[in-house]
């Protein structure tokens, strides 16, 4: 099982990194002035840092965690390399993977799970960039953790099904993604004009590929997180998703 998933992960890295990299960016470099990248960048440094301290304690109880986050990482990275372009926002469309990192793992984690993807991404894929990394991190690491995980535990607080609480913690992690994406946009590219009104023409530029695409994330984290509590429900249990009696009841 262990080395059909490693040949799995391996082939989909390897068509990841032969692709033509002309359009794959989030947001790409250049895009944001100096100014806006720095504050993005400097907001962003104390997320990845809570998550550097978050790992470490983990770990430091359970030396198998790691490894279950080194594999939410290659999930994310591989999801969020599957880029539909948007050229009059200047970015990209695509799945993040933060709603399952999120449930999964916790927000602070996922982040720092993101933050190494989109690390990666930039340098080796073209995909983001390294003066955008800080706001591509509060996008889609910061705002579509947070958002999939709060989601995903406010459903289930509700007693909603694994599956709705998925598939919901799944569409709101992409879309506030990709409203964050667009405040980003919209502050850093303005110049002297209004706010509001490039904001929501950097949004409407997004929904005719995101409305799906949402949606599309959305049930397959619900996918993810029902396969799990099929197949390994321990897993569930042990990662906090779920308590002990959910699943012997």
């Amino acid at each position: 099982m262990k080395n059909r998933l490693a040949i799995s992960l391996f082939t989909l890295c390897s068509l990841l990194f032969t692709a033509s990299a002309a359009h794959a960016m989030h947001i790409s470099e250049g895009i944001l002035p100096f100014n806006w990248a720095l504050l993005w960048s400097l907001l962003a440094v104390p997320f990845v840092a809570w998550g550097l301290y978050k790992l470490k304690k983990e770990s430091s109880v359970d030396l198998s965690f790691k490894p279950l986050v080194g594999l939410m990482a290659a999930v994310v990275f591989i999801i969020s390399c599957m880029p539909i372009p948007v050229p009059t926002a200047g970015t990209c469309s695509h799945p993040c993977g933060t709603g399952i990192s999120g449930i999964l793992v916790g927000p602070a984690i996922s982040i720092l799970i993101t933050a190494v993807a989109l690390l990666l991404q930039a340098l080796f894929l073209a995909h983001g960039g390294l003066t955008t990394w800080g706001a591509d991190i509060i996008s889609m690491g910061v705002m579509g953790s947070f958002a999939g995980y709060c989601v995903f535990r406010g459903l289930r607080a509700l007693k909603a099904g694994l599956w709705i609480a998925g598939f919901m913690a799944g569409l709101s992690a992409d879309w506030a993604t990709y409203m964050t994406t667009s405040v980003e946009l919209a502050s850093g590219i303005k110049g002297d004009s209004p706010f509001l009104p490039l904001f929501w023409k950097v949004l409407l530029a997004f929904i005719p590929t995101q409305l799906p695409l949402g949606i599309l994330e959305g049930a397959m984290t619900a996918g993810m997180v029902v396969l799990l509590y099929k197949k390994r429900p321990d897993l569930l249990v042990k990662m906090r998703v779920l308590k002990h009696e959910e699943v012997t009841g």
